[in-house]
C-alpha cells in the first residue's frame, strides 16, 4: 500500500504543493530506514511514530516554520530514537527519455566509498554507477516512503567542468517513465544547488531526515554498465 506522504510528494513535484494553511500534520512512520519532517511553503508533515498531542504541545501555532525549528527537531529525534540529519532544500525532476549523456558503469571498489555508505543509511535498492575517468559517482535508490532518489559526488580535481549537472542529468535518464526523480541537498552546498538546477530539477521544499545509527542499512546493488552514443 502506497504511503500517504508519497502522494503528496509526487503531487508537489507535479506542481501541487498542499496548501499555505499553517498546518502540521502528522502521518505513520513511511516504510524503510527513515522516518522524516517535510516543509512545504506553510504546511509540514511529520512522518513518525508520536503521540499527535504530545506533538502539537511543542508547536508554535503562529511559527509557519516551527516543524523544523532545531528545538522541535531534536525533541522528535530524541521521541523516536533516530538521528536527525540537516535541513536540506528538497528538489524533483521528471525522467528524460533515452540513453544518458555521460557513459556510466560499474566501478569495482564503489561499495565501500563514504557517498555510498551514507546513502545505504537512507535508501534500499540502491544502483551505484560512476563515469569512466573516475572522476565522478552517481547512486539511485528508493529513499522516503519508496520515492527514486539521486545522490551524486564529484572528485576535488574533476570539479569545475560541468560533471556534476552531467550525473545529475544522467539520473534522470535512469529512472522509470512517470515516476519524479527526487535529490536533497543542503542549501550551502552551492556547487550541487547549481548543479541540480542546471539539470533541470525544481525546488518543492525541505527536509530533516531521521536515521537509524550508522551500520544499520540496506545492502548494496552496483549499477549494470550503461552507454550512451559517443560516450
Amino acid at each position: 500500500m502506497r504511503h500517504p506522504l508519497l502522494q503528496v510528494l509526487l503531487d508537489a513535484a507535479a506542481g501541487r504543493p498542499p496548501p499555505p494553511d499553517g498546518l502540521v500534520e502528522l502521518l505513520p512512520p513511511p516504510p524503510g530506514p527513515v522516518d522524516a519532517v517535510v516543509s512545504f511553503t506553510a504546511h509540514a508533515y511529520v512522518a513518525a511514530a508520536v503521540d499527535p498531542r504530545t506533538m502539537r504541545a511543542q508547536l508554535r501555532r503562529d511559527d509557519p516554520g516551527a516543524a523544523t525549528r532545531p528545538a522541535f527537531v531534536s525533541w522528535l529525534a530524541g521521541q523516536i530514537g533516530r538521528e536527525a540529519g540537516q535541513i536540506d532544500m528538497l528538489v524533483a525532476a521528471t525522467p528524460l527519455d533515452g540513453p544518458p549523456p555521460l557513459a556510466l558503469e560499474a566501478h569495482a571498489g564503489l561499495a565501500s566509498h563514504r557517498r555510498v555508505a551514507r546513502a545505504n543509511r537512507y535508501r534500499r535498492d540502491l544502483r551505484v554507477l560512476g563515469d569512466r575517468d573516475g572522476g565522478g559517482l552517481l547512486v539511485l535508490g528508493r529513499g522516503l516512503a519508496g520515492r527514486w532518489e539521486v545522490a551524486f559526488e564529484v572528485e576535488p580535481e574533476h570539479r569545475g567542468r560541468g560533471l556534476g549537472r552531467a550525473l545529475a542529468t544522467a539520473a534522470r535518464h535512469l529512472v522509470p517513465a512517470g515516476e519524479p526523480l527526487f535529490a536533497q541537498v543542503t542549501p550551502g552546498n552551492v556547487a550541487s544547488v547549481r548543479a541540480l538546477l542546471g539539470a533541470g530539477y525544481t525546488p518543492v521544499g525541505s527536509e530533516v531526515l531521521f536515521s537509524l545509527p550508522a551500520g544499520a542499512g540496506a545492502d548494496v546493488t552496483p549499477g549494470a554498465p550503461v552507454s550512451a552514443p559517443n560516450g
